[in-house]
Protein backbone atom coordinates (compact mmCIF):
# COMPACT_ATOMS: atom_id res chain seq x y z
CA UNK A 1 0.00 0.00 0.00
CA UNK A 2 2.74 2.14 0.94
CA UNK A 3 5.19 1.40 -1.97
CA UNK A 4 8.34 0.49 0.53
CA UNK A 5 10.25 -2.98 1.33
CA UNK A 6 11.83 -2.44 4.48
CA UNK A 7 14.77 -5.33 3.44
CA UNK A 8 15.85 -3.40 0.67
CA UNK A 9 15.68 0.12 2.60
CA UNK A 10 18.85 1.50 4.37
CA UNK A 11 19.08 1.33 7.64
CA UNK A 12 18.43 4.71 8.27
CA UNK A 13 15.20 4.50 7.34
CA UNK A 14 14.51 1.59 8.93
CA UNK A 15 14.76 3.08 11.83
CA UNK A 16 12.24 5.70 10.87
CA UNK A 17 10.25 3.25 9.92
CA UNK A 18 10.19 1.05 13.06
CA UNK A 19 9.80 4.92 14.93
CA UNK A 20 6.69 5.44 12.66
CA UNK A 21 8.20 9.06 12.76
CA UNK A 22 5.88 10.62 10.27
CA UNK A 23 3.37 10.90 13.84
CA UNK A 24 5.76 12.79 15.76
CA UNK A 25 4.20 15.81 15.18
CA UNK A 26 1.09 14.70 16.74
CA UNK A 27 3.31 13.80 20.08
CA UNK A 28 4.59 17.72 19.62
CA UNK A 29 1.05 19.18 19.26
CA UNK A 30 0.08 17.16 22.86
CA UNK A 31 3.10 18.49 24.18
CA UNK A 32 2.35 22.16 23.04
CA UNK A 33 -1.37 22.10 24.14
CA UNK A 34 -0.64 20.77 27.75
CA UNK A 35 2.54 23.02 28.16
CA UNK A 36 0.63 26.29 27.58
CA UNK A 37 -2.76 25.16 29.22
CA UNK A 38 -0.88 24.96 32.54
CA UNK A 39 1.04 28.05 32.23
CA UNK A 40 4.14 27.23 30.83
CA UNK A 41 6.62 30.13 29.45
CA UNK A 42 10.04 28.85 28.74
CA UNK A 43 10.44 27.90 25.36
CA UNK A 44 13.82 25.57 27.01
CA UNK A 45 11.70 23.98 28.95
CA UNK A 46 9.17 23.11 26.13
CA UNK A 47 11.76 21.79 23.84
CA UNK A 48 13.26 19.37 26.71
CA UNK A 49 9.95 17.96 27.66
CA UNK A 50 9.18 17.48 23.43
CA UNK A 51 12.61 15.64 23.37
CA UNK A 52 11.63 13.31 26.37
CA UNK A 53 8.18 12.60 24.87
CA UNK A 54 9.69 11.99 21.47
CA UNK A 55 11.94 9.30 23.07
CA UNK A 56 8.86 8.17 24.78
CA UNK A 57 7.25 7.93 21.96
CA UNK A 58 9.80 6.30 19.72
CA UNK A 59 10.42 3.68 22.22
CA UNK A 60 6.78 2.80 22.57
CA UNK A 61 7.00 2.08 18.75
CA UNK A 62 9.99 0.14 18.59
CA UNK A 63 9.02 -2.15 21.48
CA UNK A 64 5.39 -2.40 19.71
CA UNK A 65 7.30 -4.35 16.85
CA UNK A 66 9.51 -6.41 18.91
CA UNK A 67 6.40 -7.67 20.91
CA UNK A 68 4.80 -8.13 17.81
CA UNK A 69 7.09 -9.85 15.76
CA UNK A 70 5.83 -12.68 15.90
CA UNK A 71 2.24 -11.85 14.92
CA UNK A 72 4.18 -9.91 11.87
CA UNK A 73 5.74 -13.19 10.84
CA UNK A 74 2.71 -14.10 9.96
CA UNK A 75 0.11 -11.16 8.73
CA UNK A 76 2.83 -8.74 7.57
CA UNK A 77 6.14 -10.08 6.70
CA UNK A 78 6.95 -6.66 5.33
CA UNK A 79 7.38 -4.81 8.69
CA UNK A 80 11.41 -5.19 9.64
CA UNK A 81 11.77 -7.46 11.95
CA UNK A 82 10.24 -10.31 10.10
CA UNK A 83 12.01 -8.77 6.64
CA UNK A 84 15.23 -9.20 8.00
CA UNK A 85 15.98 -5.67 7.69
CA UNK A 86 16.74 -5.59 11.92
CA UNK A 87 17.33 -8.19 14.20
CA UNK A 88 14.72 -8.24 17.16
CA UNK A 89 17.41 -8.27 19.75
CA UNK A 90 18.38 -4.72 18.39
CA UNK A 91 14.84 -3.33 18.29
CA UNK A 92 14.64 -4.38 21.87
CA UNK A 93 17.76 -3.03 22.85
CA UNK A 94 17.34 0.53 20.86
CA UNK A 95 13.23 0.44 22.62
CA UNK A 96 14.25 0.10 25.83
CA UNK A 97 17.34 2.63 25.62
CA UNK A 98 14.97 5.20 24.39
CA UNK A 99 12.31 4.87 26.94
CA UNK A 100 15.23 5.10 29.57
CA UNK A 101 15.93 8.44 27.42
CA UNK A 102 12.87 9.80 27.62
CA UNK A 103 12.58 9.24 31.61
CA UNK A 104 15.93 10.88 31.96
CA UNK A 105 14.76 14.30 29.81
CA UNK A 106 11.53 14.51 31.88
CA UNK A 107 13.65 14.02 35.37
CA UNK A 108 15.34 17.30 33.78
CA UNK A 109 11.68 19.20 32.97
CA UNK A 110 11.05 18.11 36.53
CA UNK A 111 7.88 16.21 35.95
CA UNK A 112 7.16 13.77 38.54
CA UNK A 113 8.29 10.70 38.51
CA UNK A 114 4.89 9.19 39.41
CA UNK A 115 3.90 10.14 35.66
CA UNK A 116 6.85 9.05 33.61
CA UNK A 117 6.79 5.69 35.31
CA UNK A 118 3.24 5.70 34.59
CA UNK A 119 3.77 6.87 31.25
CA UNK A 120 6.63 3.75 30.81
CA UNK A 121 4.06 1.29 32.22
CA UNK A 122 1.64 2.36 29.93
CA UNK A 123 3.45 2.29 26.80
CA UNK A 124 4.53 -1.29 28.20
CA UNK A 125 1.65 -2.72 29.21
CA UNK A 126 -0.29 -1.73 25.71
CA UNK A 127 2.45 -3.18 23.98
CA UNK A 128 2.50 -6.41 25.79
CA UNK A 129 -1.45 -6.77 25.57
CA UNK A 130 -3.20 -4.81 22.30
CA UNK A 131 -3.61 -8.05 20.71
CA UNK A 132 -4.93 -10.45 22.83
CA UNK A 133 -7.68 -7.85 24.45
CA UNK A 134 -10.21 -5.84 23.07
CA UNK A 135 -10.35 -3.05 24.81
CA UNK A 136 -6.95 -2.06 23.94
CA UNK A 137 -7.74 1.34 22.21
CA UNK A 138 -8.57 2.62 25.99
CA UNK A 139 -4.90 1.37 26.97
CA UNK A 140 -3.62 3.42 24.10
CA UNK A 141 -5.32 6.55 25.15
CA UNK A 142 -4.03 6.14 28.58
CA UNK A 143 -0.39 6.81 26.85
CA UNK A 144 -1.22 10.20 25.47
CA UNK A 145 -3.27 10.87 28.17
CA UNK A 146 -0.88 10.63 30.55
CA UNK A 147 1.81 11.91 28.66
CA UNK A 148 -0.66 15.20 28.40
CA UNK A 149 -0.42 15.47 32.52
CA UNK A 150 3.12 14.80 32.20
CA UNK A 151 3.57 17.91 30.37
CA UNK A 152 1.05 19.42 31.86
CA UNK A 153 2.49 18.88 35.45
CA UNK A 154 5.36 21.08 34.66
CA UNK A 155 3.68 24.54 34.11
CA UNK A 156 2.93 26.94 36.79
CA UNK A 157 -0.98 26.33 37.25
CA UNK A 158 -0.31 22.56 37.14
CA UNK A 159 -2.67 20.42 36.51
CA UNK A 160 -5.96 22.52 36.06
CA UNK A 161 -9.19 21.56 34.97
CA UNK A 162 -9.04 22.52 31.44
CA UNK A 163 -5.93 20.68 31.20
CA UNK A 164 -7.90 17.24 32.16
CA UNK A 165 -10.83 18.06 30.39
CA UNK A 166 -8.46 18.47 27.44
CA UNK A 167 -6.63 15.26 28.07
CA UNK A 168 -9.83 13.70 27.94
CA UNK A 169 -11.05 14.82 24.85
CA UNK A 170 -7.60 13.97 23.55
CA UNK A 171 -8.37 10.43 24.87
CA UNK A 172 -11.84 9.92 23.44
CA UNK A 173 -10.47 11.24 19.71
CA UNK A 174 -7.68 8.37 20.05
CA UNK A 175 -10.33 5.58 21.69
CA UNK A 176 -12.48 6.29 18.41
CA UNK A 177 -9.49 6.09 16.02
CA UNK A 178 -8.13 2.97 17.48
CA UNK A 179 -11.40 1.03 16.87
CA UNK A 180 -11.85 2.44 13.52
CA UNK A 181 -7.71 1.40 12.95
CA UNK A 182 -8.57 -2.01 14.00
CA UNK A 183 -10.72 -3.06 11.26
CA UNK A 184 -7.98 -2.98 8.81
CA UNK A 185 -6.95 -6.32 10.58
CA UNK A 186 -9.99 -7.35 10.13
CA UNK A 187 -10.33 -7.08 6.50
CA UNK A 188 -12.69 -4.36 6.24
CA UNK A 189 -15.89 -6.22 6.16
CA UNK A 190 -17.67 -4.37 8.89
CA UNK A 191 -17.19 -0.48 10.42
CA UNK A 192 -19.40 0.40 13.78
CA UNK A 193 -20.39 3.84 13.86
CA UNK A 194 -20.06 4.43 17.53
CA UNK A 195 -16.07 5.48 17.09
CA UNK A 196 -17.44 8.43 14.97
CA UNK A 197 -19.10 9.65 18.28
CA UNK A 198 -15.97 9.88 19.92
CA UNK A 199 -13.88 11.54 17.58
CA UNK A 200 -16.48 14.11 17.77
CA UNK A 201 -16.34 14.78 21.34
CA UNK A 202 -12.99 17.55 20.90
CA UNK A 203 -15.30 19.51 18.61
CA UNK A 204 -18.19 19.07 21.32
CA UNK A 205 -16.33 20.44 24.03
CA UNK A 206 -14.58 23.34 22.21
CA UNK A 207 -17.93 24.73 21.23
CA UNK A 208 -19.16 24.30 24.93
CA UNK A 209 -15.70 26.38 26.47
CA UNK A 210 -15.26 29.21 23.40
CA UNK A 211 -17.48 31.85 24.68
CA UNK A 212 -17.61 35.11 23.90
CA UNK A 213 -14.79 37.08 21.79
CA UNK A 214 -13.46 33.41 21.29
CA UNK A 215 -16.70 31.97 19.87
CA UNK A 216 -15.74 33.09 16.62
CA UNK A 217 -12.12 31.12 16.64
CA UNK A 218 -13.87 28.55 17.90
CA UNK A 219 -16.04 27.61 15.54
CA UNK A 220 -13.47 28.29 12.63
CA UNK A 221 -11.52 25.67 14.26
CA UNK A 222 -14.13 23.30 14.80
CA UNK A 223 -15.38 23.40 11.21
CA UNK A 224 -11.66 23.06 10.51
CA UNK A 225 -11.83 19.61 12.32
CA UNK A 226 -15.09 18.22 11.38
CA UNK A 227 -14.52 18.85 7.72
CA UNK A 228 -10.92 17.32 8.00
CA UNK A 229 -12.47 14.22 10.04
CA UNK A 230 -15.38 13.54 7.20
CA UNK A 231 -12.89 14.00 4.90
CA UNK A 232 -10.83 11.35 6.81
CA UNK A 233 -13.47 8.78 7.16
CA UNK A 234 -15.04 9.14 3.57
CA UNK A 235 -11.84 6.62 2.55
CA UNK A 236 -13.28 4.33 5.48
CA UNK A 237 -17.00 3.99 5.68
CA UNK A 238 -18.16 6.10 1.96
CA UNK A 239 -15.75 4.71 -0.54
CA UNK A 240 -17.83 2.53 -3.07
CA UNK A 241 -14.75 0.46 -4.08
CA UNK A 242 -13.05 -1.70 -0.88
CA UNK A 243 -12.56 1.18 2.05
CA UNK A 244 -8.86 2.35 2.38
CA UNK A 245 -8.45 2.14 5.78
CA UNK A 246 -4.96 2.70 5.88
CA UNK A 247 -5.03 6.00 4.22
CA UNK A 248 -8.06 7.34 6.44
CA UNK A 249 -6.18 6.06 9.77
CA UNK A 250 -3.09 7.60 8.75
CA UNK A 251 -5.18 10.76 8.16
CA UNK A 252 -6.89 11.09 11.37
CA UNK A 253 -3.64 10.51 13.03
CA UNK A 254 -2.42 13.63 11.49
CA UNK A 255 -6.06 14.94 12.58
CA UNK A 256 -4.88 14.88 16.37
CA UNK A 257 -3.11 18.11 16.02
CA UNK A 258 -6.63 19.85 15.00
CA UNK A 259 -8.01 17.70 18.08
CA UNK A 260 -4.55 20.41 20.33
CA UNK A 261 -5.30 23.00 18.23
CA UNK A 262 -8.84 23.20 19.59
CA UNK A 263 -7.75 23.19 23.24
CA UNK A 264 -5.34 26.18 22.77
CA UNK A 265 -5.66 29.97 22.36
CA UNK A 266 -6.89 31.02 19.08
CA UNK A 267 -6.10 34.19 19.37
CA UNK A 268 -2.78 33.22 19.55
CA UNK A 269 -1.28 33.79 15.75
CA UNK A 270 2.10 32.00 17.17
CA UNK A 271 0.68 29.29 18.67
CA UNK A 272 -1.97 28.45 15.66
CA UNK A 273 0.92 28.56 12.72
CA UNK A 274 2.93 26.24 14.92
CA UNK A 275 -0.31 23.76 15.15
CA UNK A 276 -0.63 24.64 11.38
CA UNK A 277 2.87 23.57 10.63
CA UNK A 278 2.53 20.57 12.82
CA UNK A 279 -0.24 19.56 10.86
CA UNK A 280 1.41 19.93 7.62
CA UNK A 281 4.26 18.26 8.61
CA UNK A 282 2.50 15.13 9.24
CA UNK A 283 1.06 14.91 6.41
CA UNK A 284 3.99 15.52 4.64
CA UNK A 285 5.99 13.13 6.36
CA UNK A 286 3.64 9.80 5.44
CA UNK A 287 4.33 10.38 1.98
CA UNK A 288 7.84 8.97 3.01
CA UNK A 289 6.84 7.03 6.29
CA UNK A 290 4.07 5.03 6.71
CA UNK A 291 2.12 6.23 10.20
CA UNK A 292 0.66 2.99 10.84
Amino acid sequence: MFGWEPSCLPRGKVLLVLGRVSNLPTVWSNCLAAFVLSGGNSSGDLALLMLGASLFYLGGMYLNDAFDAGFDRQFRKERPIPSGAIRKKTVWTLGGLQLALGFVCFSIASVPYSLSILLGASILVYNAAHKVISWSPILMSLCRFVLFLAVASTGQDGIAGWVLWSAIALSCYIIGLSCVARRESDGGLFFPWWPCLLLLFPAVLAFLVNNGSYRVYGIAAILAYIGWTLFCLRDIYWKKAQPDIGRGVSRLLAGIVLVDLMSIDLTNAEQVIFMAGLFGAALFLQKFIPAT
